[in-house]
C-alpha cells in the first residue's frame, strides 16, 4: 500500500487550527504504526502564493498538486449576508475544489468548510453534514442537498463533510482506521485523549443559540406547551386554548415550524432534562417524572433519540462541577500548585475531593 497523499486547502481566513490538526493527529498514527506501514504524505496547498488564517498567521502554503484527498478547512462565518461575502472572495478556492473533485479523488470539508463544496457544486443530491449552529443556514444556500446536522461526520460518493472543529479529529480517524487499520486508530485515540466512539453532534446543540423557529401563532402554541412540561399532551385542549380547531393547529404549526407541536414539546423535555442531568443530583427517573414521563424506559429511548446517549451516558459527559470555595471536605484536604505573585513561587491551595463526581 503506498503512502495516502493528503492536501489541505488553505485559504485566507481559514482556522489555522483545522489546517493543522488532522496531519498533527496522522503524523501521531504513523508513529505508532511503525516504518513499516506506507503511512501519510501531507502538504497544505493553495491557489494563491500568500495565506494569512484567522487570527494573523502566515501560513507557509505549496502550489496545488494532485492528491488521494483534499481537506477544506472552515473558517470564521456569521449567518446573514457575511456568508455570501465571504463565499465571493473564495473564488480561486471554489475552482480548486471543483477541479480535485472532477478527477475523482475524495473531498473533505471541516465544519463550515461545506459552505465552499456547496459553492463548488459537490453537496447537491448528497447527504451532508456541517456545525450544527451553521446547518439551516447551509440547507437554505444548498436547496439540494440532505443536512444531516445531528450527523459529526457524513461521507457520500467521495464527499465527505464534518461538523464543527473538533470532529477535525473524528475525520482523521476514520482517514487512520481505513488506512492504518482499526488498532491504529483506537491507539492514536488513547494517546491523545479524544473520544473515537462518539457518533452525533446532537449532545452539543444548546437550541438557546438558534433562531426560535416560527411565527406569533406557532409562538403562542410554544409558550403554552413551555409552562407545564409535565402536563399531558392534549391536542384538542391545545386547539381549544389557541381558538382553532385541531387540524388547523397542526397546519399552521408544522408550516411556521417544520414539525409538530408533540415534536415542540419533546424536544423542550429534552433539553430541560438536559439541563437537570448536567447541573443535579436528580435520578434518572426523577429526571424523567420533572419532564413528564413517569416510565423512565420510555424516557430514555427519546432521550437517546434526541441526543444519541442514554441519560446515564450523557450525565457522565456532560456533567458540570458546581463551583465550590476552597477549603476542607469530609476532614480531608488536597492541593493544587497556584502561582503566588509577585515572588513567581508556588504555595498550596485546596483542591476539589478526587472523587466527587463518584457520588
Amino acid at each position: 500500500m503506498s503512502a495516502l497523499r493528503i492536501g489541505v486547502l488553505a485559504y485566507p481566513g481559514c482556522f489555522a487550527s483545522e489546517v493543522f490538526g488532522v496531519p498533527d493527529l496522522l503524523t501521531m498514527a504513523a508513529h505508532i504504526a511503525g516504518p513499516e506501514h506506507a503511512g501519510y504524505r501531507v502538504s497544505v496547498v493553495s491557489p494563491r502564493r500568500r495565506v494569512v488564517a484567522s487570527g494573523g498567521q502566515e501560513l507557509a502554503v505549496a502550489p496545488l498538486r494532485e492528491v488521494d484527498v483534499l481537506v477544506v478547512p472552515g473558517f470564521e462565518l456569521v449567518s446573514g449576508p457575511d456568508v455570501e461575502a465571504r463565499l465571493a472572495a473564495l473564488a480561486l478556492e471554489t475552482a480548486a475544489i471543483r477541479a480535485h473533485a472532477d478527477t475523482g479523488n475524495a473531498v473533505v470539508s471541516i465544519c463550515v468548510g461545506a459552505f465552499l463544496l456547496a459553492e463548488a457544486g459537490l453537496l447537491d443530491g448528497r447527504r451532508a453534514t456541517t456545525a450544527w449552529l451553521m446547518a439551516d443556514e447551509l440547507a437554505r444556500r444548498c436547496p439540494g442537498a440532505d443536512v444531516r446536522p445531528e450527523h459529526l461526520v457524513v461521507t457520500d460518493r467521495g464527499v465527505t463533510t464534518t461538523a464543527a472543529f473538533s470532529a477535525m479529529y473524528d475525520l482523521a480517524l476514520e482517514m487512520i482506521r481505513r488506512h492504518s487499520g482499526a488498532g491504529v486508530a483506537r491507539t492514536t485515540a488513547r494517546i491523545a485523549l479524544l473520544d473515537d466512539a462518539r457518533s452525533s453532534q446532537s449532545p452539543y446543540v444548546d437550541a438557546r443559540l438558534l433562531p426560535r423557529p416560527g411565527n406569533a401563532f406557532s409562538h403562542r402554541v410554544m409558550r403554552r406547551l413551555d409552562q407545564d412540561l409535565t402536563a399531558r399532551y392534549d391536542l384538542t385542549a391545545l386547539a381549544a386554548a389557541s381558538n382553532v380547531s385541531a387540524r388547523t393547529l397542526l397546519r399552521r404549526f408544522s408550516a411556521e415550524t417544520g414539525q409538530s407541536p408533540l415534536g415542540y414539546l419533546q424536544s423542550a423535555r429534552v433539553r430541560r432534562a438536559r439541563h437537570l442531568l448536567e447541573t443535579t443530583d436528580l435520578t434518572i427517573a426523577a429526571v424523567a417524572a420533572t419532564v413528564g414521563y413517569r416510565d423512565p424506559g420510555t424516557f430514555a429511548a427519546l432521550f437517546a433519540k434526541h441526543t444519541g446517549r442514554r441519560p446515564g451516558d450523557y450525565r457522565a459527559a456532560f456533567r458540570r462541577k458546581a463551583d465550590r470555595t476552597p477549603g476542607r471536605r469530609g476532614g480531608r484536604r488536597s492541593t493544587r500548585v497556584s502561582p503566588s505573585p509577585p515572588t513567581g513561587r508556588y504555595e498550596r491551595m485546596p483542591e476539589d475531593d478526587a472523587g466527587e463526581d463518584a457520588r
